[in-house]
């Protein structure tokens, strides 16, 4: 998968802001899942050129640009309806539930099609994650996300009655103010017994207006650690901004997630995640890696201790998040300065 670097994003997310203020009603307000990456999102990554153009290498996402053009996917954020007034379930007609139905202000329904070569993340099955949802306008609300049952058939259109809740949130962080890449964050534990291809459904209910937000992300469980197919030249190249480090039995594990900061060039954003893979609990963990790029850290980590400063980082647990069962996981971030390294580096997670 692409990752562009700060300047051509930068050049790129003002293209794309400029074609957005040519084609958007401005009192629109925008979202969509951005981890796991919905189809919009996935497919704007995958077919945004340096120069602003969008022009898809994915087939599935070229097909949508041919039936509906590249307006939807320049308002990527954009999947919505202004009339859903709290109205979850069974609002959407099925097999239209990836587009939000047909009376939003862009045509999404391109992006209802039935195929096999979506953008597609891979996840493992009981696993905690940390769900990232863009904030390009910002609003209070409540986010209800689905799954698909065990046994649905990704051949056929999406159905309400192929979705079962797993969970949901209100008001959950952000990681900046609106109107560029930042996100609500929040974590949640992925159900078990899942395998094979299944869909993320997440509905993002605004308490302050009627306003509904829709996105669909294509996930595969196959003991994925967030790896990303399906996106840029290559196609089937992972994502670089998330890198799992293994660890032995009993020990914890760090995982990378990394973005750039179109806004604010030369830094950029990482989260890590840390997971107890042990029998027993945790009391405790560090984490370590080396910047080989000159990067640096700018302030504190948030949700850790920074005890060892770059080149060698080490950041220990706070007070509140030391302690971890065994699957469970936790998570802490920071801002940096420089260009996100690629490929991101070897993490180690240790505990007392």
């Amino acid at each position: 998968m692409r990752f562009i670097r700060s300047a051509a994003f930068a050049a790129a997310l003002v293209a794309t802001l400029l074609a957005s203020a040519l084609v958007a009603p401005q009192a629109q307000a925008h979202g969509v899942t951005m981890f796991p990456g919905a189809r919009t999102y996935l497919c704007w990554k995958d077919g945004l050129r340096d120069n602003g153009q969008i022009i898809p290498y994915n087939p599935a996402c070229a097909a949508a640009v041919a039936q509906s053009g590249a307006t939807p996917l320049y308002n990527w954020f954009a999947v919505l309806r202004s009339d859903a007034g709290g109205r979850t379930s069974g609002f959407i007609p099925d097999g239209q539930l990836c587009s939000g139905g047909t009376g939003g202000p862009y045509d999404f329904t391109a992006y209802n099609a039935v195929r096999s070569d979506w953008p597609l993340t891979h996840l493992t099955s009981g696993a905690s994650i940390q769900m990232w949802h863009s904030n390009w306008a910002q609003h209070p609300g409540t986010f209800v996300y689905y799954i698909t049952k065990n046994g649905w058939n990704p051949n056929a259109p999406l159905k309400w009655s192929d979705l079962e809740s797993f969970g949901s949130v209100t008001n959950p962080p952000a990681t900046g103010g609106p109107g560029a890449l930042n996100y609500y964050y929040w974590n949640v534990q992925l159900p078990s017994g899942k395998s094979g291809r299944h869909m993320i459904y997440v509905d993002w209910v605004r308490s302050d207006s009627a306003e509904n937000f829709f996105s669909c992300s294509d996930v595969v469980f196959d003991g994925g650690h967030g790896e990303v197919t399906g996106v840029g030249p290559g196609g089937s190249t992972p994502d670089p901004t998330v890198t799992p480090t293994p660890a032995p039995p009993g020990a914890c594990s760090a995982t990378w997630h990394a973005t750039e900061n179109p806004g604010w060039p030369g830094h950029f954003q990482a989260d890590v995640t840390v997971k107890n893979n042990g029998t027993t609990s945790l009391n405790g963990w560090t984490v370590k890696w080396t910047f080989s790029g000159g990067q640096g850290l700018d302030g504190s980590p948030w949700n850790g201790v920074l005890s060892a400063q770059p080149p060698n980082v080490t950041v220990k647990n706070a007070t509140y998040n030391g302690q971890l069962a065994p699957n469970a996981s936790t998570s802490f971030g920071f801002n940096a300065t420089g260009t996100a390294p690629t490929p991101a580096p070897t993490l180690t997670c240790t505990s007392p």
